[in-house]
């Protein structure tokens, strides 16, 4: 499709995040600390500017489970509406007022993917655990990403994607041992962004061919699309940032509805562009008792958005 306003809206954005990390890298060298803390603010601001201005953005806390747990200290979180304004200054957030929470870099290296799958990880393993449908049981109710500006593969023979992509596939063989605690965004502002995607269960009797029930059929899946700028079939309107301000949007309908009406938009108008990607299989018994009883006996369909036991899952 040819490119829509939307478009130059997003464009807009990113320019401004590539101006800024411009900026931030004069003096980088000179206070590394204070250089990581304007490129924080750089996504906390794009943040507030992208999302409903019911959701409340704040910059470097730790988040507390019910069972105690507190996770390291992260850079960008997105509290929900209803979190009490007297707790907001504590830099201890509830995890049951937490929709989403982000690393972020100026500059990634192959060590931030590593630190932050494995720190999304941990955190998913302390929540409490939902069950009742596929979409609960691989879906936490927190969102996990990682926010660059931009990435240290700069070299002429360098291959920043596969460089990513090697060393987020590396850390979720390492840290994932359930679909619930995959990182959901990797994005990289100048790059790419990488999305995780789910799906639920396809039973084996449902493929009307042997070859097709072998390819596709049983088990849980998970895996990376990645939406990169040049890739093939892409528009030239793409941005990265589209596509994180698209998925969150789309992750963040399942328990904001007002937000489904952008969503199904940032859908008609491509913001997420082509994507590419493989996946890693699960067996089915990741699921909890009841769900796998009905996976097993029922075929899934996709009859629309926001089913809870529709094939894939958003």
């Amino acid at each position: 499709m040819s490119a829509h306003d939307i478009h130059d809206f997003v464009k807009s954005s990113q320019r401004w995040i590539e101006e800024e990390y411009t900026r931030i890298q004069k003096r980088a060298t000179e206070d590394p600390g204070t250089a990581g803390d304007q490129g924080e603010e750089n996504w906390a601001e794009l943040l507030r500017g992208w999302l409903p201005s019911y959701f409340q953005i704040v910059t470097k806390g730790r988040i507390l489970t019910e069972s105690g747990y507190a996770s390291p200290q992260v850079d960008v979180i997105v509290l929900m509406p209803s979190y009490p304004q007297i707790l907001k200054g504590k830099k201890v957030y509830m995890a049951g007022g937490v929709a989403a929470a982000f690393e972020c870099k100026t500059t990634l290296k192959a060590e931030h993917i590593r630190e932050a799958v494995k720190t999304g990880a941990e955190l998913r393993k302390n929540l409490r655990k939902r069950e009742g449908s596929p979409q609960k049981e691989l879906n936490s109710i927190i969102i996990y990403g990682l926010l660059a500006h931009s990435h240290s593969w700069k070299g002429q023979q360098s291959t920043p994607l596969e460089n990513i992509e090697g060393a987020l596939w590396g850390a979720d063989l390492e840290f994932v041992h359930h679909p619930v605690e995959c990182l959901d965004l990797l994005c990289v502002a100048d790059l790419a962004t990488w999305t995780a995607s789910k799906i639920n269960y396809m039973n084996p009797r449902h493929f009307q061919s042997e070859e097709m029930a072998k390819m596709y059929s049983g088990y849980a899946q998970t895996g990376y699309m990645r939406h990169a700028i040049g890739q093939e079939r892409q528009e030239s309107y793409f941005s990265p940032l589209g596509v994180l301000f698209a998925c969150l949007f789309s992750r963040l309908a399942w328990s904001f509805p007002d937000m489904r009406y952008l969503d199904q938009y940032f859908r008609g108008v491509n913001m997420y562009g082509a994507g590419q990607g493989h996946s890693r299989r699960w067996d089915v018994s990741v699921y909890s008792d009841k769900v796998e009883e009905r996976l097993l006996t029922e075929k899934l369909a996709n009859p629309g958005l926001f089913d809870e036991w529709a094939v894939v899952s958003i």
